[in-house]
């Protein structure tokens, strides 16, 4: 760097995904002078403070130096070498989660009493969680819900060339994906002596994504948040063993038009940016204390998806010509406390929450589900 300013300064810190104590301590500084960077950006930092500030970034990750240099030139104005400032096909890193929901009942009480206690998320279910055992991913975990449903989760780190390529690996992987989490739930059943009573296939895989490193801004990012939340527009599902690119200058021509999908609705706050469609989320976070985290979109979909498969349930016992029953204490009691909890407005929750809270609802359609099989365990069971 020729110069750092508090302005660059606070970049570094945001792409370390440091606290101001931690910023601070790594440093060798005082707390105070990195709340004063905050306050005055313009302010040219001390000599001693800019070579201390020089080391900090030449030790970073390869990813965290690629990273600064794309925001700083955000920061300034200018397009990032060889990048276009309107968006086209580039490189990212992506991380992403996957949901795997299958409605198991009483099945899982054994599994659930041996799984290790976790808080409860927005939906206020009591839920634990065991080991996932993935062999690949970054992290795999099986949650298992009280109310008799489990959701597997797969957190996977990418780095691709073009959203066409995220789009082709996640449909490819999709199939392998359902397979593995029904025979590793089949797994956990037979070590715990739970013999299977129907098939164990979740049924649905939802995606959310968090968008780390890329080369993006202004419409371009809002177009890269758009094909990330509905990646199907990228691809040729007709042979779902073999899903395919649509060919070459698809995804260019979704960039040049800053294409939307019309129901996919668009959260945030600040600098961050998200996007909630039908197949999907997405997520830019900037970090800072104030900023919506993905650990907060991950908790909301994990009760979302747990709640949509136990709502699925009951309303597939209706199909079937079955009157839905369930245990008194996941009845349509259960799901009226849960789809309160969703859907009513806390007092203190952040407008960014809310708006996240409420894109990912709404284009979910789960609180239309939850009052559907609601309404059916009531005339069932008044």
């Amino acid at each position: 760097m020729s110069e750092w300013t508090g302005k660059e300064a606070q970049l570094l810190r945001s792409v370390k995904r440091e606290s101001v104590r931690e910023f601070a301590q790594n440093l060798g500084i005082d707390p105070r002078t990195v709340t004063y960077w905050k306050s005055q950006p313009g302010r040219v930092c001390r000599a001693g403070t800019q070579q201390i500030l020089d080391v900090a970034l030449s030790q970073c990750t390869a990813e965290e130096q690629e990273a600064f240099r794309v925001r700083l030139a955000a920061l300034r104005g200018e397009s990032p070498q060889g990048v276009s400032p309107d968006g086209r096909p580039a490189p990212c890193s992506v991380v992403s989660h996957k949901f795997l929901p299958v409605h198991l009942g009483e099945q899982l009480t054994r599994l659930f009493t041996a799984a290790l206690a976790q808080p409860a998320g927005p939906g206020g279910l009591e839920r634990r969680v065991l080991p996932g055992g993935h062999s690949s991913a970054h992290a795999s975990a099986v949650h298992v819900y009280a109310c008799g449903v489990a959701v597997v989760h797969l957190e996977e780190h990418c780095r691709v060339q073009s959203l066409t390529e995220l789009a082709v690996w996640r449909y490819r992987s999709y199939l392998k994906d359902r397979s593995w989490a029904g025979k590793r739930l089949r797994e956990l059943l037979v070590q715990y002596s739970v013999e299977a009573e129907v098939e164990v296939s979740p049924e649905y895989v939802l995606s959310a994504y968090e968008l780390r490193e890329h080369s993006w801004a202004g419409s371009g990012l809002e177009t890269a948040l758009q094909l990330l939340t509905t990646p199907s527009v990228l691809v040729n599902r007709q042979s779902p063993q073999n899903v395919s690119p649509l060919g070459p200058g698809v995804e260019d021509a979704k960039f040049a038009d800053g294409w939307t999908h019309p129901e996919a609705v668009a959260f945030g706050g600040g600098v961050s940016q998200g996007v909630a469609g039908w197949s999907g989320v997405s997520y830019h976070p900037q970090r800072d204390e104030r900023a919506l985290t993905m650990g907060d979109v991950v908790a909301l979909e994990l009760d979302v998806q747990a709640l949509w498969a136990l709502s699925s349930h009951v309303l597939r016992m209706i199909e079937d010509g079955r009157d839905p029953v369930m245990p008194d204490a996941y009845g349509w009691r259960y799901l009226r406390g849960a789809y309160s909890r969703l859907t009513a407005a806390r007092p203190t929750e952040t407008a960014q929450h809310r708006g996240m809270r409420e894109a990912i609802l709404a284009t979910s359609e789960l609180p239309d589900r939850l009052r559907a099989a609601q309404d059916a365990l009531r005339d069932g069971n008044p």
